[in-house]
Formats: C-alpha cells, structure tokens, sequence
C-alpha cells in the first residue's frame, strides 16, 4: 500500500531544482523524428490487433479553439471568436475518425477517451453530439458508463445546458480550468472568470452524477502572494472537487509568444512563489487531500488515489491515468498517441491537417519506436512516477536481469539522493520519502538514458 503523504523540503528543493521531463511518456518528445509517418503508424496499429487482441482503446481527441488567449497558455490553440471554423474542423476530424477506427478490430472497447484542447466546449451542444457518435460508428464506446471518458471544461464557455449535454452523450468526468480567482491576476493573464461562474459548472457536474470533478490552479502567475493564493484556495475548498492539478507557471515568452504579454516584473518573486506552493501543500493535505504525484492531489476515495495504493497507476500523454493497458489513440490537430510500442504525432497546424486527409492520409507527421531498452526504463520510470517506489524484484523477474549490474551507475547516483534524503535504499528496492516526492521527477531522470548521454535537458521546465 501507497503512502500518499508529502513533505515540503526547501532545503532540498533549492538543491534539486533544475529542468525535466514531466515523463507522460519515455522517451520524451525531443527523441520523435520524422521517420516514422504514416504508412509506418498504420503498419503498427494494424499489428496490435493480432498480437493483442481485444486489448482496449483509449481515444483523445484534440479541439484547439479558444474564444480567448490566455496570456500563460502553452497549449497548442486557436484564438477566435468565428465558430465556423470549429464546423470546418470537424469535416476534417470525422475524416480521421474513419482513417483510424478501420485500422482497429471492432471488438476492441473503448475503455478511455478524453478531449482537450483548447477549449473542447468550444463546440456546440450539437457538434459534441455529432462528434461522439461519428467516434461512436467507428469505435466500440462503452455504453454502461464504466467507461473513463473526461473533457477538459472553460467554465466561460460552459453552462448547465452544456454539461447536461456532456453526460448524455457520455462523459463522467470533468476537468475545470479556473487558475486564480483573484480579479488582479485575472486581468494580467486575460481570463476574467468569477468564481460563480466556475462553481455554477461544478454544480451542474454534481447534478448531473459525474463520477469525478477537477480544478485546475496554477502558482507563480503576476500579481499573486501567499495571501491572495490561499483566498482562492480556500474558496476551491469549499466546493471540495474530487482532484486538483496545482501547476506550476513557467514563463517562457521565447518558446510561446502569448506569454511576452505577461510583466516578468509583476511575477512573484522565487521565495514567494515556492511559498505559496509549500502553503498550498499544506492546506490541501490539512483539508484530507492526497499527493498522487506531479501536481495532483485527490481525495482519499477518489479513483486515482485507489489505484494508487492498488498499485495500479499510470501515466500517458494526458497525466496519472487508471487504465494501463490501453493502445492511446490520437486524433486532431498536434495530437500525441501511443499504439504498440510506438509514439505518434499529428501536424500540428490546421493547413497540412487539412490537407493530408484530403489526400486520404493519415496526418501523422513523427514519431518513435521504442527499442527493448527504452521499454524497461520506460517501465522503471512509471513505477516510479506512480508509486514512489521501485522493486528491483519485480523488475528483474519481468525483464530477466540483475538490476544491481544492470543498473550499476543510476544506482551510484542514486546513493546522493539517499544521503540526502530524498529516498530510502535498499538491496532490493527504493523509497522515495516524504521529503523526496515533489522531486519524483529527478528520481527518475537518474534512469533517463537520454538526458544520461546529456541530450537536452534544458528543453524541458524547471521541475518546481
């Protein structure tokens, strides 16, 4: 069993403080090239109904519109208020939905399904009608509800006659953007969203019987303090949603060109901005919530929390997931999935989207093929991303090796951390303590054989 509990350590913190992967895959992103496209993609999609069958699917779904830009945003979006072009996109994506789905058995069932964005309630009432059952003509949704299907939801773009419409066509869980709640902050980052406006969509969740609801908040955005964070907090807390991503805003106006519009000078200072998360950290654990990892916290009985101290977690392209076995398919627009044992990516502008499904071609522009070894460490760092702890046991008996020769010199490295305190070592397994699980991400960058070879560390954010 799990122990959720975590610690805020600034003298660790401080030490460990660098750039890193967030590993929602292994390898990373900077490793897909352009050699793997379509015909490539499709010749192993088609393979995994034959070496696993009846293996189920998980689907996302990309929508990058927004009626407005967030100042702190780095997803790839949209920014428009002609919702034509969303009518457009879905000619295109339906398109995509027959490309893919002939490529999978029919008795393959769809045990997950997400849509992101952007902003997915972007779309109308109808067009997310229409969306779910072209997806539903070409895959095996799941009809009972004990399907994993969430949307990411803008309350600004929502209201009770939009959720209600989400769960008829089968959603049960949803993900409500809201950041801050203070007026100051949400003018500096362009989204002016009340709190009655957020908790009007929480309260619809609720009536409608979503099995989950979760926040979103980010720290270190301009203008905020421990005290105007912790009003918001507090404010969150009284909906008590089942999970809340608290995120950590990293300012990086060269890589993404909304955020030049955001004053470094009216950004907490370093010291405020790791107090206001070590604040955070502890009302949260206060108020009965657990740390899954990452930036997420759940309640006790929330699903993600069961799993975890089942043992059971995992980690895809959209976070901590419940459903392991899945082959993750992606659909629209700089969408990322991952079938067999490979990694794939869609264009990521709407021209050559459009243009190679035209053509009748999938619009996979790269990917990866992961090698025997990608696939043990891959493996090593979920389990260690998902249950802070390692059993070298395990792993040897699933991958036929001695991890202590194996492994020789991340465990060299690993001895640091150990007198540091950030995990407890063994012969035959490790911890990571308390202390050591907002640094999860270095832990598992020990056992990244690309950042070991030192390609390109300094792509990725700080990981506090």
């Amino acid at each position: 069993m799990t122990d959720q509990q975590v610690e805020f350590a600034l003298d660790l913190i401080e030490k460990y403080d660098k750039s890193g992967p967030r590993y929602t895959s292994y390898p990373t992103a900077p490793q897909f090239h352009e050699e793997l496209g379509p015909e490539a993609y499709a010749r192993v999609a088609r393979a995994t109904n034959a070496e696993h069958p009846k293996r189920p699917l998980s689907l996302y779904f990309h929508i990058p519109f927004c009626d407005t830009l967030c100042f702190y945003c780095a997803c790839n979006k949209i920014a428009t208020k002609d919702r034509s072009k969303a009518a457009t996109y879905l000619d295109y994506l339906f398109r995509e939905i027959e490309l893919q789905g002939a490529l999978f058995d029919d008795d393959r069932p769809v045990d997950q399904l997400h849509w992101g964005g952007g902003t997915p309630t972007f779309l109308s009432s109808e067009q997310m009608r229409a969306l779910m059952r072209k997806t539903g003509e070409h895959f095996r949704l799941r009809d009972d509800d004990t399907g994993e299907y969430g949307i990411e939801v803008d309350p600004r773009a929502a209201d009770a006659e939009t959720i209600a419409a989400l769960r008829e066509v089968g959603f049960n869980r949803l993900s409500v953007g809201v950041q801050d709640f203070d007026p100051e902050v949400q003018k500096a980052v362009n989204r002016i969203q009340p709190a009655e406006q957020t908790f009007a969509v929480l309260d619809a969740a609720r009536r409608e019987n979503f099995h989950s609801v979760s926040l979103d908040l980010m720290y270190g955005l301009p203008f905020q303090s421990r005290e105007t964070f912790a009003w918001t907090l507090e404010r969150v807390l009284e909906k008590r949603p089942d999970r809340l991503a608290v995120f950590n805003y990293a300012h990086l106006p060269d890589m993404f060109p909304p955020q030049r519009r955001i004053r470094e000078e009216d950004l907490p200072a370093p010291g405020e901005k790791l107090a206001i998360l070590q604040q955070t950290i502890e009302r949260l654990t206060a108020a009965g919530y657990v740390y899954i990892g990452m930036d997420h916290f759940a309640l006790p009985d929330d699903e993600l929390a069961r799993s975890q101290r089942q043992g059971q977690l995992h980690r895809n392209f959209q976070g901590y997931s419940t459903h392991a076995y899945c082959d993750l398919v992606a659909m629209g627009v700089t969408a990322i999935g991952s079938v067999g044992a490979t990694y794939s990516q869609n264009v990521r502008t709407l021209e050559p989207y459009y243009e190679a499904l035209e053509a009748g071609r999938l619009p996979v522009f790269r990917g990866y093929e992961l090698t025997g070894e990608d696939r043990l460490r891959r493996a090593v760092i979920t389990r260690l991303m998902c249950d802070f702890a390692l059993d070298f046991d395990r792993v040897e008996a699933e991958w036929g090796l001695d991890f202590a020769v194996y492994f020789a010199d991340e465990l060299a490295d690993l001895e640091g951390m150990a007198e540091d305190g950030l995990i407890e070592l063994s012969e035959r397994g490790l911890s990571v303590t308390p202390r050591g699980r907002l640094l999860i991400r270095n832990i598992a960058m020990v056992f990244d054989a690309y950042l070991r070879a030192k390609e390109g560390a300094q792509r990725y954010s700080k990981v506090i």
